[in-house]
């Protein structure tokens, strides 16, 4: 019985190895055949797969083939990196499907690609084709003509002859990369031995604070703090090789600091009469023939504009504007080439004042006609024409323009609530950003081709009182001060939409 039982489990045994024997007898290239199979649609050799009339692009199954052709279809999607594992491949037709668009570098896995068909195919010729555009250029492959079905412009026409990529196919954007932790209602920029400087005003927090560009960790970091009383402006100004900032103050007076390199912080220099400044409200720094001087346009009914000079010792009081007008703001602009000053006020429309070369003080020259309660006037050119931008807490704002003549208005902006309405540009890009107190911030960009600007993005800072374009190491930056939360860092950025 034992050698009955012996010999059965012996016999189990010597069918299983057999069965393992004859397994491993089957080549190898029959088991690859049987997971390899030829697509439904298509007939297959060992070097060549050709699919006709197929309404989706079948599987192609990895190997060493040269040549490939997916013709006469009804698809029109190709996957992404969909025939990156056919190295081998030198012949890939596409001819004649409704093949619109090809994913980004689908062939640039095909070092061994010689000929390309793609004819009978209308493809849109817009950015997401800029690659493909590029890549026509640049490859040694034989590749047949392609044709555009779009955009109307260029219907028709082969791909190789499209010749706006580059323009149309960026665009621009703003990203926050930096949140500061405090409230502020003023921001000022310069710079100094080849550092990038911004002096922020926190009245809640009873700073003007000093921030420097680190060019290592790339970010806006503290660099000094003035503490004052309702700190409303600080703006810096710049002198042979000193550095002084004005801080302008509600209470207790308005001052002048200049950085002391012994103590490498800013420290008072001297003040500025009380008498004259009750209520500041904006600071504008100029210059008329190599002279320096700096306004501050006072809001309060007893106040005085004042225009302030340089004298190589200090700053003193050179000529008193007007009274009585609750000045908002005041706006340094060169109008055919002659120096004037546009001071803003909530109880008259704005007023223009011209320097006069003899007597070497401004005098009363026009106005802005129907445009009363303007909060701030900022100026700006844009191919070397006079622009202004008129901000307007109730009523739209305008942009308007100086014709040789006068100011005459280009475009009306819906802003109801406004604080500010700032330009600023960054290259070839024109921008201004409107900012609310009722609702998102607004930045319009220019279109040239229609000589307007139009809404370009929404941001969101709560009760903007200004906006301050800051560039550094190749990076252009855009500071949006909050009155109630925190302030803003945004970055302009360039956007590729072919990608």
């Amino acid at each position: 019985m034992a050698l009955r039982r012996g010999g059965g489990g012996g016999g189990a045994l010597g069918l299983l190895l057999l069965l393992l024997s004859a397994a491993c007898l089957i080549p190898p290239s029959a088991q690859v055949r049987r997971l390899a199979r030829c697509p439904a649609t298509c007939s297959c050799t060992k070097e060549s797969i050709i699919c006709v009339g197929s309404s989706w692009v079948p599987r192609i199954v990895p190997g060493d083939i040269s040549s490939l052709s997916l013709v006469n279809g009804t698809f029109s999607e190709i996957k992404d990196r969909m025939f990156s594992h056919l190295p081998s491949l030198q012949l890939l037709s596409l001819a004649n499907n409704h093949i619109k668009a090809l994913p980004r570098d689908v062939f640039s896995d095909l070092d061994s690609l010689i000929e390309l068909d793609l004819r009978g195919n209308k493809f849109e010729c817009d950015c997401k084709a800029k690659w493909l555009y590029l890549w026509l250029k640049m490859t040694n492959s034989t590749v047949s003509d392609v044709l555009c079905i779009g955009p109307p412009e260029y219907q028709e026409k082969k791909l190789n002859d499209v010749t706006s990529f580059d323009y149309e196919c960026t665009t621009t954007d703003f990203v926050v990369h930096q949140t500061l932790p405090y409230q502020s209602v003023s921001v000022d920029t310069f710079n100094s031995k080849n550092d990038v400087f911004v002096a922020i005003a926190q009245p809640s927090m009873e700073n003007c604070m000093v921030l420097e560009w680190d060019h290592i960790e790339m970010n806006f970091r503290s660099y000094d703090n003035i503490t004052g009383q309702s700190i409303v402006g600080c703006k810096a100004i710049l002198i042979d090789d000193q550095v002084f900032v004005v801080v302008a103050q509600l209470f207790g007076g308005s001052h002048i600091y200049k950085y002391d390199e012994s103590w490498t912080k800013f420290v008072k220099f001297q003040d500025i009469e009380v008498s004259r400044i009750s209520k500041p409200n904006d600071i504008e720094l100029f210059q008329i023939e190599d002279e320096m001087f700096f306004v501050i346009a006072d809001s309060s009914k007893a106040g005085l504009s004042t225009v302030y000079k340089w004298n190589s010792k200090g700053f003193y009081s050179y000529q008193s504007l007007h009274e009585w007008f609750r000045d908002t703001d005041a706006e340094f602009v060169d109008i055919d080439g002659k120096a004037h000053l546009i001071l803003s006020s909530r109880s008259q429309v704005p007023i223009i004042l011209q320097w006069n070369k003899s007597s070497k003080k401004f005098v009363p020259h026009s106005d802005i006609p129907n445009m009363e309660d303007v909060l701030a006037v900022k100026s700006f050119r844009m191919q070397n024409t006079l622009y202004l931008s008129l901000t307007r807490f109730i009523g739209d704002s305008r942009v308007m323009r100086w014709n040789s003549k006068q100011f005459v208005e280009v475009q009306a902006l819906p802003s109801r609530g406004a604080m500010t309405l700032q330009p600023f540009s960054f290259k070839e890009n024109h921008y201004l950003a409107l900012g609310s107190d009722y609702t998102f911030s607004q930045i319009y960009q220019w279109d040239k081709e229609k000589q307007l600007f139009k809404k370009f993005k929404e941001i969101y800072v709560q009760a903007p009182r200004s906006f301050t374009a800051v560039s550094t190491d190749r990076r252009d930056f855009f500071f949006a001060s909050s009155f109630k939360g925190k302030t803003k860092i945004f970055e302009h950025i360039v956007v590729d939409l072919s990608l």
